[in-house]
């Protein structure tokens, strides 16, 4: 491939100096094609064939290089061959010539560019992927776009070659009709300025806006297609019913009630849903109670002697409560009352695009946004039926510490708890089939947390499968399979956390044969639409990030679509997501990862800062853990950053906010940060970035100037 790019490159410069040494540019001239022109006709008239042939090789060999001059190339056609032939020979060669110059840029360019700015280029080569016959035919049947400029981008990306060249023979075809007609009276042509009319340049551009205004309209006059036929009310109780008061489903009411649109909530079980009730309330207050006894194992670090506590784990529970307890106003049905939102509690049905039922009472709404979250996914697991099994929702009922604990699932949820357990005297032990814990983050990161593990006595079994549970007593045993062999681990309690399935059963989704994703969530579109235009949904439902702050982000764009219906549309931008684990130490991490820049061939420049040498680390006693972040090559422009330390999930933010807004490394170097603090160490990784940058061969000339300016 390097071989056949060189040789392409080397003809193309040869071609091209010959072009410019040879001055092959004064025969490309009006004036001096106008004083050959009859020279011209009169050779074609005795060598039709053989002046067709040379015509047509020479278009092609202009077009490809892009050398300037196929308007008169173009007038010559149809002054020296007429309309019809000129037509013909015109057409073609200019689409054979466009598609050669786009395959030299699609051999020379496009992987390069694809691997410097793919990230970026997502968006686009999707776009292209779906409708990109539609916007080359757009482009190709207005002149005013620089012919050449066209055949360059395509080139760079995944469009077709055969689509692409059918696609331009046809889109030029009128512009060419065009030229080739006006070259009959080349004759009497005075400048290229005046060649077409403006009245003709305005007509191609009408043309070329036309399918633009077409597949509008239609999108707006044609509903999509559904699987089932439902009559539309003409009045409507409500402009939004929202189902599922989770952390989506609570921001979605709130900013309809807020736009004073009437909606109505409608929750089956616990206002707040997973979130404040089984999820990131109680982890994180369990997380808090188990760091606090680990800090009392590690008082001799901070110079206490003889401190000592006895890990009370019903009271830890019960401040879990009272915390849930101390939170639950925030999304209570009195305030969500006070604030404009009707809550309903009750199970709700779906019944049509426009209606939902809950119980007795039947309401129209002009949209509907499913919020219903999704609940710990229980693998069939030969014998688990059998088990008295926790998972993330069920382990907060617990108010006696397991002896012996035994955590299925190496992500999130499962480290997190695995590790609380541990510090709270559980002896635990963690199984994952994966190769490795937290498998979705980079290799070092998930060995930085390993290691921590291993430390404080919790047993990590990782590439080992689950084959069968057997009761045994309160507890039971748990057969896996790993490449050593078959391994028996017995425990008290077992908790399973190997992931979440979205909520998409039992309230109306089947009879409305709403399409899943192949992981099962509901299919939605860049404004969060559903296969019905009326029915939105954002959240776990919906991922495909399954994060509280994610459905937040979501619900904003599903509420406004929903509630502007047709006028306007937002669509969601998943370009900058940040999540945090907050095992110890956090994990945080927000856009690309190596292992994902890796996956996907895009290049990157990696910096790193080791959080060891941090001072106030230093003094914490939490010297530990390192950030890195990758940039474009040759930039400082942020692809993605990872922190692995403490307060990571805080750490992240400065990242994040410049990610969104387009700041690179060397802002966040020239930001002032308080000293001593953890976040400088974001400063300290910037500047790593610039002093790696460092032009050192120009030190030695520093050094002499300093020199002579001492004297």
């Amino acid at each position: 491939m390097k071989i056949l790019k060189l040789l392409v490159v080397l003809a193309l410069v040869g071609l091209i100096a010959t072009f410019y040494v040879f001055e092959l540019g004064r025969y490309m001239t009006l004036d001096f094609v106008q004083s050959q022109l009859q020279v011209m006709q009169d050779y074609s008239r005795d060598n039709f064939f053989t002046v067709a042939a040379i015509y047509f090789l020479v278009y092609v060999t202009a077009t490809a290089l892009s050398i300037p001059g196929s308007v008169i190339i173009t007038l010559v056609g149809g002054a020296v061959f007429g309309l019809w032939w000129g037509t013909l020979l015109v057409s073609f060669a200019s689409t054979i010539g466009a598609t050669l110059a786009f395959l030299t840029s699609r051999l020379l360019l496009r992987d390069w560019v694809q691997s410097r700015f793919g990230n970026s280029l997502k968006a686009m080569n999707a776009g292209i992927e779906k409708d990109g016959n539609f916007y080359l035919f757009s482009l190709r049947i207005v002149p005013v776009f620089p012919f050449f400029l066209v055949n360059l981008l395509m080139g760079l990306t995944p469009i077709r070659i055969i689509p692409y060249f059918v696609v331009s023979q046809v889109g030029m075809l009128m512009a060419t009709l065009i030229y080739v007609n006006a070259g009959s009276e080349l004759a009497q042509i005075e400048s290229l300025s005046g060649l077409v009319s403006v009245n003709i340049l305005l007509s191609l551009a009408l043309l070329g806006i036309l399918p633009w205004l077409a597949r509008g309209l239609l999108a707006l006059l044609r509903p999509a297609r559904t699987p089932r036929h439902f009559p539309r009310p003409r009045r409507f109780d409500a402009n939004v019913v929202v189902i599922g008061a989770g952390s989506a489903g609570l921001v979605s009411s709130i900013i309809a009630a807020g736009a004073k649109a009437k909606v109505v909530l409608i929750e089956r079980h616990r206002m707040g849903g997973d979130c404040l009730n089984t999820g990131c309330v109680p982890s994180k207050a369990l997380i808090r109670s188990a760091r606090i006894a680990d800090y009392l194992k590690r008082a001799s670090e901070f110079g206490i002697d003889g401190a000592t506590g006895k890990v009370n784990f019903r009271k830890i529970m019960e401040r879990v409560q009272s915390v849930i307890a101390r939170i639950e106003p925030h999304d209570s049905v009195e305030r969500f009352t006070s604030l404009g939102v009707e809550c309903v509690s009750g199970e709700a049905f779906i019944t049509s695009p426009w209606s939902v039922q809950v119980g007795e009472r039947s309401i129209t709404t002009r949209a509907i946004v499913v919020a219903t979250g999704a609940r710990p996914f229980v693998p069939p697991i030969p014998g688990l039926e059998q088990i008295a099994y926790l998972t993330s929702d069920t382990l907060w009922e617990l108010r006696d510490l397991p002896q012996r604990l035994l955590v299925l699932g190496g992500g999130p949820i499962g480290c997190e708890l695995a590790q609380s357990f541990g510090r709270l005297g559980a002896q635990v032990t963690l199984v994952d089939q994966a190769p490795r814990i937290m498998p979705r983050e980079d290799e070092d990161v998930s060995a930085c947390v390993l290691a921590r593990f291993e430390e404080a006595g919790i047993r990590v079994l990782t590439g080992c499968r689950a084959k069968g549970f057997l009761k045994e007593g309160e507890g039971g045993v748990l057969t896996a399979e790993s490449a050593d062999g078959e391994v028996q681990i017995g425990f008290d309690k077992v908790l399973i956390a190997i992931g979440r399935k979205a909520n998409v059963e039992g309230f109306g989704l089947e009879d409305l044969e709403m399409p899943l994703t192949e992981r099962g969530l509901l299919k939605v579109n860049a404004q969060l639409q559903t296969l019905y235009p009326s029915i939105y949904a954002c959240g776990d439902v919906a991922g495909p990030y399954q994060f509280t702050h994610m459905a937040s982000f979501q619900a904003w764009y599903a509420t406004l679509n929903a509630l502007l219906g047709r006028l306007k549309k937002f669509s969601v931008n998943y370009r900058v997501v940040p999540w945090a684990t907050f095992t110890d130490p956090e994990v945080a991490r927000v856009g690309l990862s190596e292992q994902e820049a890796k996956e996907q061939g895009i290049a990157y420049e990696l910096t790193r800062y080791e959080i060891d040498d941090l001072d106030r680390a230093i003094a914490d006693s939490e010297a530990h853990g390192f950030i890195k972040v990758l940039t474009v090559p040759g930039s400082d422009r942020i692809l993605g950053a990872t922190i692995v330390g403490y307060h990571a999930g805080e750490l992240i933010t400065e990242f994040v906010l410049a990610m969104t807004h387009g700041l690179g490394l060397k802002k966040i170097g020239a930001t002032t940060h308080i000293y001593p603090t953890l976040s400088e160490s974001n400063r300290f990784a910037a500047n790593a970035w610039r002093n790696a940058r460092i032009p050192t061969h120009l030190l030695p000339w520093a050094e002499r100037f300093f020199r002579w300016r001492r004297g």
